[in-house]
């Protein structure tokens, strides 16, 4: 295998831009006003990569336990306010739930998969460490948005069946079980497709990095068969807590249902 990737300068990456132009250019045609939107979110991604790439090398130069941590923790804080962004007319005090939310699969699961299945020495390498939390929490994150949005969705919808529910003796939990299940089949499904089209349909992310760095190929492919694993049980985690922290907001310390006030 030949050792590392073929480097792509800045007018490499700006020749890349065309495809982004090409986005646009198909909003425009077909009028789905999203132009915009697509170049802003294009220069975000491009200026927030930017300053990813040179940070990490900092980071990566020092390797400060605390310092990595701390990123950890800021990943954390803009996911939270990623996923509440995402999630229409949401009831009032998530943030510091969701939060928490999303501390308990981005600790754990990171964690059980650098010490545990890799065998990271030491445990706060960040050329480990980063990479993986960054998609547990990423997953998390997309997975908790779409269960809560879906969840405030339907319980929204189906109010007057959840009320009956509850004056016939419910509790909440039971009142709104079938949303909630709904919901969390939601926030899996692209999971699950994930995991059933990789190595057929398409090469994953973490493998075709690898691959491009000169890394042997069935190597690859076993680090991605444990981040697939990984992102499966962050998502499963991350719906549930979803769920747990979301529906109790929608009633009151009486048990009244208000998400529909």
């Amino acid at each position: 295998m030949s050792g590392g990737a073929i480097p792509i300068s800045w007018v490499d990456m700006s020749l890349a831009s065309i495809f982004i132009l090409v986005s646009a250019a198909i909003s425009l045609f077909t009028g789905l006003g999203l132009h915009k939107s697509l170049i802003w979110a294009a220069l975000r991604g491009i200026l927030q990569l930017t300053m990813l790439g040179f940070a990490l090398r900092w980071i990566f130069s020092i390797s400060s336990p605390l310092t990595v941590l701390g990123f950890i923790t800021l990943m954390l804080f803009f996911a939270n306010h990623t996923m509440l962004s995402r999630v229409k007319h949401p009831p009032k005090g998530l943030y510091f739930r969701g939060l928490a939310a999303l501390a308990v699969p981005g600790v754990t699961v990171t964690f059980a998969v650098t010490t545990v299945v890799i065998g990271v020495e030491p445990a706060t390498d960040p050329r480990y460490l980063l990479p993986i939390a960054g998609m547990v929490i990423g997953n998390s994150m997309s997975a908790m948005s779409v269960v809560l949005d879906r969840l405030y969705s339907d319980m929204r919808a189906n109010s007057g069946r959840i009320a009956t529910l509850l004056a016939l003796g419910a509790k909440p939990r039971e009142a709104v079980w079938s949303e909630a299940q709904q919901a969390i089949r939601a926030g899996m499904i692209p999971t699950l497709n994930s995991m059933s089209a990789a190595g057929l349909v398409f090469i994953p992310g973490m493998m075709t990095g690898q691959i491009l760095s000169g890394t042997d190929p069935s190597l690859a492919a076993r680090y991605q068969v444990v981040i697939l694993l990984m992102i499966s049980a962050a998502t499963a985690l991350g719906s549930v807590l979803a769920i747990f922290i979301g529906y109790r907001r929608t009633f009151s310390s009486s048990e009244v249902f208000t998400l529909d006030r």
